[in-house]
């Protein structure tokens, strides 16, 4: 009895909760037709991140999408690499410590000496803080302000840069997962079944 009356009290005061308001169509079309919302799944929100139809929110996550993406075809490559048995020559750090000592995946990550994780984090940090300067005005992901130009500044007509970009997008998102499977399948201990084309 306590429990039926405890229901219909909860289901009437739920009538008095605020609604929650729908985020208009306006702000959901206005990403639409923006770079990277292609078939098959066209404009992808789940989350609602820019559903309030901010350009300047979007823009900054795109730049870091376009970021994430460039760091991990980087990091799939050199993932790739080092797996295949190729390293830098030299020393990472002045112990001693070479490249080739460090092996591959996360087990590189961790046998990396404090002063070569220190180098990489200082120029890591350099690039983020002075190095990559986004163009003014210009599309997210062009640091053609940069010292050292980072983008598509040599596409001939605007229609090609546009067509580098889209590739750029969607190549970066390919490279995100496909970091993400090697990083999973390397904790697992399988990745050498998926790898076992490389010499």
């Amino acid at each position: 009895m306590k429990l039926a009356v405890i229901a219909s009290l909860a289901a009437s005061a739920a009538a008095f909760a605020p609604t929650k308001q729908a985020a208009s169509s306006t702000a959901l079309k206005a990403f639409e037709d923006e770079l990277g919302a292609q078939p098959p799944l066209g404009f992808f929100d789940p989350l609602g991140l820019v559903a309030d139809g901010d350009q300047e929110k979007f823009d900054r996550l795109r730049g870091v999408e376009i970021k994430h993406g460039r760091i991990c075809m980087l990091g799939v490559v050199g993932y790739l690499v080092n797996k295949a048995g190729i390293y830098l020559p030299g020393d990472i750090s002045t112990d001693g410590t070479k490249f080739s000592d460090l092996g591959s995946g996360w087990d590189a990550s961790f046998a990396v000496p404090v002063p070569g994780a220190l180098q990489v984090l200082a120029f890591c940090g350099a690039l983020e803080l002075a190095g990559w300067k986004q163009a003014e005005g210009s599309y997210p992901g062009d640091f053609s302000a940069s010292g050292f130009p980072v983008g598509f500044v040599g596409a001939d007509t605007e229609e090609a840069q546009y067509d580098y970009r889209a590739k750029e997008l969607n190549q970066g998102r390919a490279a995100q997962m496909g970091m993400l499977a090697l990083m999973v399948h390397d904790k697992l201990g399988n990745v050498d079944d998926l790898l076992g084309w490389l010499p």
